[in-house]
């Protein structure tokens, strides 16, 4: 769901209860010559970035469509791009497996030098698939292991793409995290203003909306 702004600036505001205030903070050091205003608009996209990785998958909206082209390797294992702004897998899945993946591993974990065995019971399977992000020559991609066949096609590809603002101001966020942004900007405006006891009560109050 797209929110603007200037509407999460004010939740953030009265977060903070300074209601509709944007006098500049009295506080020590430079940030002393900031108004609240830029405090705050500095710490959404951050916010919303920590609160969609923190999320669980049941509080992220649908999110962006990936996996257009599979690039097929041995043993009916492949891989697809993914998009530059790719930040967070929500699930994959091709079309002859019997579940789908939600969570990636990395090429450090010691589950990824398994999936080079020639062994079905050892790499990941159709029944038991197991997805990789790594790096090749093309940029980012998505490894899967591992298909019955190389007639298989991506039935299920969706990723959280990292925050940005649009050209009109709005900014997409998962309805459902929305108070977890709010909670989170408030945290990281305070710790910014060197009030750190209340920034991180902050913090944790938003973690309470992504359970």
């Amino acid at each position: 769901m797209i929110f603007q702004i200037d509407k999460i600036m004010q939740d953030v505001r009265i977060c903070l209860d300074q209601n509709m205030t944007s006098d500049a903070l009295l506080v020590s050091g430079d940030i002393d010559t900031l108004a609240l205003d830029d405090i705050i608009r500095s710490k959404i996209l951050e916010a919303v970035q920590r609160v969609h990785m923190d999320a669980p998958n049941y509080l992220l909206e649908g999110g962006h469509n990936f996996g257009d082209a599979v690039y097929w390797r041995e043993l009916e294992s492949g891989w697809v791009l993914l998009p530059p702004d790719f930040m967070r897998l929500v699930v994959f899945e091709m079309d002859d497996w019997e579940q789908a993946v939600y969570q990636a591993i990395s090429t450090d974990d010691p589950e990824y030098e398994k999936q080079r065995s020639r062994f079905k019971g050892i790499r990941g399977t159709a029944q038991r698939p197991v997805c990789a992000i790594a790096i090749r020559p093309e940029g980012r991609v998505l490894e899967f292991y591992s298909c019955k066949s190389e007639n298989a096609k991506v039935s299920r590809a969706v990723y959280i793409p990292y925050p940005k603002i649009d050209e009109y101001g709005g900014i997409d966020i998962s309805e459902r995290c929305y108070d977890a942004v709010v909670y989170t900007a408030a945290g990281l405006t305070l710790l910014s203003c060197g009030e750190t006891e209340r920034g991180n009560s902050f913090s944790g109050l938003a973690q309470t909306f992504l359970v």
